[in-house]
């Protein structure tokens, strides 16, 4: 199998613009203050190019899961400037990589888990203090989005509890081989000064999921199943649906909750 149909089997494809490979890793060297960098995804190595060369970078690691990828690196970076990787992100221990150390994160994201990288990340927010990704564009503004967006949701309100998030810039499917049905977006997502919730985190996580869940319905009625306190149930907040509400308000639902 080649590796464009190994790629377009896991959900990624090759971008060919190297102007745009390097504004992707500019959005992330030109702010990041990490010395430690992980790819994932390289591929054939169009964003690896210039981190290789980037005298900045300690420490880069770049993980793909294709093995003709993987192949591939190691001969186009035979000097060891980077250490490559065969793994799957979403299962790896991100505290083996660096040793424990912070670090930041670039990629062109398969389309099927860039949600799922999110989760990982949020999982490893200690760790983990800046994102520069590609992913479909869809996927990318609901990330940015604010409360009273159609496209405002779970992983909005997840994320933004923690990171502050930036929608950059579109990509068109012609500079991707092959092209994607779709346009592609590219974010930044940079580690807030929130180190703890002002609440339970693990109910906050469960309440923002209900909401969304039956988000045309009200929050009286999408979050039933957390069986809520009469107190809570007459709250001013329960006459809106999820998607009205900011992290904040979201919080401020929990700290109720969690309180009676």
């Amino acid at each position: 199998m080649s590796m464009v149909r190994a790629k377009k089997r896991l959900g990624q494809h090759f971008l060919k613009d190297k102007d745009i490979a390097q504004d992707i890793v500019n959005a992330l060297l030109k702010i990041s203050t990490s010395k430690n960098i992980l790819e994932i995804g390289p591929g054939t190595g169009v964003l690896s190019d210039f981190l290789v060369n980037d005298k900045r970078i300690e420490g880069l690691v770049l993980m793909d899961l294709d093995e003709e990828s993987i192949v591939f690196l190691k001969k186009k970076y035979p000097d060891k400037r980077a250490s490559i990787m065969h793994g799957d992100f979403l299962k790896s221990d991100l505290n083996q990589i660096f040793d424990g150390q912070c670090f930041d994160i670039i990629g062109n994201f398969p389309y099927n888990i860039s949600s799922q990288i999110f989760f990982k990340v949020l999982e490893n927010k200690e760790k983990i203090r800046m994102v520069v990704g590609m992913l479909q564009k869809e996927v990318a503004e609901r990330m940015a989005a604010k409360e009273g967006s159609k496209t405002y949701g779970i992983l909005s309100v997840l994320v933004q509890a923690y990171y502050e998030v930036e929608y950059l810039f579109t990509v068109p499917p012609q500079v991707f081989d092959p092209p994607p049905k779709v346009n592609s977006g590219v974010i930044r997502v940079t580690r807030n000064t929130v180190k703890k919730l002002a609440c339970d985190e693990k109910l906050f996580t469960r309440v923002v999921k209900t909401a969304f869940q039956t988000r045309r319905k009200t929050l009286r009625n999408a979050l039933k199943t957390i069986n809520l306190p009469k107190s809570v149930q007459e709250s001013d907040l329960m006459n809106l649906r999820a998607e009205q509400l900011s992290v904040a308000d979201f919080i401020l639902l929990t700290q109720q909750i969690e309180t009676l």
